[in-house]
């Protein structure tokens, strides 16, 4: 990677914009042209976007496979991805190919289909996450929605577009210690 092409990789740059598209599969996007902003986007000499940022929301995605293999053809540098925008769509659960993204810090996945709180799991491995959405979808639904939420993942500031308070962790505390049981210790036979 030349050090030009790194300096113009930036969250600044507009977003490759795949929004109202109505894509259904993720290769669509390698036939679909990306929606024009107010700034162009800036390209490798290969011609991929130097972009850090990409919005596929308002589509029909029901699933993220081929994922890995599309951004690397359309971003010149896919392991920088910061943003990506997947709200209302038809996601049923978050895509483990989401949890591979460690430079991610900003997902929106409101308006999804996502039925289990648990799913929220999958994304304590992102240690750069600090803004997410998941308001509308099923699994808001479910008690203790926003403490859960915050105690699985507390490196966030940003969660439902409003920003994470002291008083939000403390219960977020107070609420884990009131419903998450601890893992029992085993005692080991051979001790006792």
């Amino acid at each position: 990677m030349s050090t030009q092409d790194y300096m113009n990789t930036s969250v600044q740059e507009p977003p490759l914009d795949y929004s109202f598209r109505n894509i259904q599969v993720i290769q669509d996007l390698l036939s679909e042209e990306p929606r024009k902003g107010q700034r162009p986007l800036k390209h490798s000499k290969s011609g991929k976007s130097l972009t850090q940022s990409l919005w596929l929301n308002n589509n029909v995605l029901n699933d993220l496979r081929g994922f890995n293999h599309v951004i690397s053809q359309l971003l010149q540098h896919p392991e920088n991805l910061a943003w990506i925008d997947l709200s209302f769509n038809d996601l049923p659960s978050i895509d483990p190919v989401l949890t591979t993204l460690f430079n991610l810090s900003v997902l929106y996945l409101h308006g999804n289909s996502i039925q289990r709180l648990g799913e929220v799991n999958k994304l304590a491995i992102l240690p750069r996450l600090r803004s997410l959405t998941l308001h509308g979808n099923p699994m808001e639904e479910e008690k203790g929605y926003r403490q859960y939420v915050l105690c699985t993942l507390p490196r966030i500031t940003t969660f439902d577009f409003s920003g994470v308070t002291k008083a939000d962790r403390t219960a977020a505390e107070v609420w884990k210690r009131m419903n998450i049981k601890p893992k029992k210790v085993r005692i080991k036979q051979d001790a006792l």
